[in-house]
């Protein structure tokens, strides 16, 4: 795959994946989005993201179980982590998935601003 931004999105709320898609299409990404785990597995290895935006809980495999996922098949996507929850649990996960892979994570609270989201993608 070439060395474009790609972006892989997986949140069980489509609204809010068509929302960072399209802020992220305008920042030049190319973009998939996905509303289940088992989904995203099978585009993770088809599409090789170079950034991911995952949902922190979702139904059948929250977010901590799929960093554990991507820390084990060696991922080098940078992943934002966004939830609606308690800020701190969202803290929590980003602590894990770097002491778990060393994966380069960030978190955003939703709802999520469309500067915040942009900054993020930067």
């Amino acid at each position: 795959m070439s060395a474009q931004r790609r972006l892989l999105i997986v949140d069980d709320e489509p609204e809010f994946g068509e929302y960072v898609k399209r802020v992220a299409a305008e920042l030049g990404f190319s973009v998939e989005v996905t509303h289940a785990a088992s989904d995203f597995m099978e585009l993770y290895r088809s599409f090789d993201p170079t950034v991911i935006v995952m949902d922190i809980l979702m139904p059948h495999m929250d977010g901590i179980e799929l960093v554990q996922w991507l820390a084990g098949n060696g991922c080098s996507a940078r992943v934002i982590l966004a939830s609606g929850y308690n800020p701190r649990y969202a803290k929590a996960a980003e602590t894990l998935a770097q002491e778990i892979g060393s994966l380069e994570v960030t978190t955003l609270q939703k709802p999520v601003r469309v500067p915040d989201l942009r900054a993020a993608l930067a």
